[in-house]
């Protein structure tokens, strides 16, 4: 046994038909692709989502709706979470690199704190946003608040 006998198994290599090799070979003249049209020449692909000149699916249907360019979305993160991540890290000051640090948030994607929950320590919190709800959490307990 050495690796110049090995050879594949019976029927499982086919050769190709070669297309396009003249009248003698059976497949030349148009070569199966029929008579003329673009799907006969070279070069032809068809647009995703042609429908033979019927008029397109995508513009049949009626487009609704309105998505702002400018629109900013906010990671949200609530007080509750930040009451927790306090004790965690035993630190009264939170800034963005904090919160990136632990995870509950990106670089990428600005942070908006949410009033949900309830704040037992005055903590001095720095975030993109903030909700009313939460302003008045924070200051109601003696924190601070600092908006990039």
């Amino acid at each position: 046994m050495n690796l110049s006998i090995l050879k594949p198994a019976l029927g499982s290599v086919k050769t190709t038909k070669r297309i396009g090799r003249g009248q003698g070979s059976g497949r030349g003249g148009t070569s199966t692709r029929g008579h003329k049209g673009a799907k006969s020449r070279s070069g032809y692909s068809r647009k995703a989502g042609f429908e033979g000149g019927q008029m397109p699916l995508y513009r049949r249907l009626p487009k609704f709706g309105f998505k702002p360019l400018n629109k900013v979305v906010f990671q949200p993160i609530n007080l509750e979470t930040l009451e927790v991540l306090a004790t965690k890290i035993g630190a009264n000051v939170i800034t963005i690199d904090v919160l990136i640090a632990n995870g509950l948030a990106s670089k990428n994607t600005p942070v908006k704190v949410l009033g949900q929950g309830v704040l037992t320590k005055g903590l001095e919190i720095t975030a993109h946003a903030f909700s009313q709800s939460a302003i008045e959490a924070i200051e109601k307990i003696g924190g601070k608040v600092n908006t990039l």
